[in-house]
């Protein structure tokens, strides 16, 4: 039955009823209207208004929830869907918007993960140019200064030994940006090397310091799973240096089943309602691409936990 007819049909049985009623009720109206005729009338008004209410609200229901979810559904956190109850046309439309959903999904997923390799190959293109091109330049600048250096006078000698020593800076910073960009230690030693490399130099950096809790046995993954794990943590250290004021971060990484579990807490202010900004949809995005659920939890007694639950599979 369609929505149409059952509307009408919620009418009808209310009319139908109060007609039946005033046939064979002992009810009249008389001119001028009686005040007990007058109640009368007024009550069996306010059933038929109650009755009408109750019987569109159970009716509509179904359609109630379907606006609830679409004011609040989110392409990052998959999955969400309603039953799919009501008569008609209402039962219909779920299952029509819950294939668009579950489209919109899968279309998400898609368009993401080309983002994100895209955006990972242009991050290895780069970290390998400023690698070849200005660390091999400024290599070349630091041997040039010594041998400058070596050769001048003991004033200027001074202030060379300067330069270059601001010089050696500059390309160490050049080099943990290589490091950012594209972890080598990642595909050569693995997730715990790269995560062990990547703490030590956020501790140095920040001066935060950063407790590691790595399983003993975890599972070989594959590389874009392990890549995915990196970031999060990557992007979960950065947020706790800059938004947090914590004075501790611990990082682990856990095997439980066919899951591996990385989590990044922290005590510092905590959160309420996390805000999704371009860090957080980030890391969401990147969790969808494999499969993964994205957790950003309080951290009991503060501090803010984020805890990524990946497949683990194998290489």
């Amino acid at each position: 039955m369609s929505l149409f007819w059952r509307i009408f049909a919620c009418n009808a049985v209310v009319l139908a009823a109060a007609t039946a009623l005033l046939l064979w009720a002992p009810v009249t109206v008389s001119v001028p209207v009686v005040l007990t005729e007058a109640v009368v009338l007024v009550s069996g008004l306010a059933v038929m208004l109650v009755a009408n209410a109750a019987l569109l609200r159970l009716g509509l229901a179904p359609l109630q929830r379907l606006t609830r979810l679409m004011t609040t559904v989110d392409l990052l956190r998959p999955g969400a869907r309603l039953p799919a109850s009501g008569g008609g046309g209402i039962a219909e439309l779920i299952v029509t918007f819950n294939a668009m959903l579950e489209r919109l999904e899968q279309e998400r997923a898609t368009s993401s993960a080309r983002v994100l390799l895209a955006q990972e190959d242009e991050r290895r293109r780069v970290a390998q140019e400023l690698h070849d091109e200005v660390g091999q330049s400024m290599t070349a600048v630091l041997l040039g200064l010594k041998r400058a250096a070596d050769a001048a006078p003991a004033p200027l000698r001074e202030e060379l030994h300067e330069v270059r020593e601001i010089t050696r800076g500059s390309l160490d910073e050049v080099r943990r940006l290589v490091r950012r960009l594209r972890p080598g230690v990642l595909d050569d030693l693995g997730l715990v090397s790269a995560l062990t490399s990547l703490t030590r130099d956020f501790a140095t950096h920040t001066g935060l310091p950063v407790t590691c809790r790595f399983d003993a046995g975890l599972p070989a993954l594959d590389p874009e799973t392990e890549l995915v794990l990196y970031r999060v943590a990557q992007e979960s250290l950065t947020n706790a240096a800059r938004h947090s004021g914590a004075e501790r971060v611990t990082v682990a990484l856990a095997h439980t089943g066919d899951r591996v579990v990385l989590a990044v807490t922290d005590d510092g202010s905590g959160i309420g309602v996390p805000c999704e900004g371009a860090g957080i949809r980030g890391m969401r995005e990147r969790a969808l691409l494999i499969g993964a659920d994205l957790d950003i939890l309080p951290a009991p007694p503060a501090g803010t936990r984020v805890r990524l639950t990946a497949p683990a599979f194998a290489k």
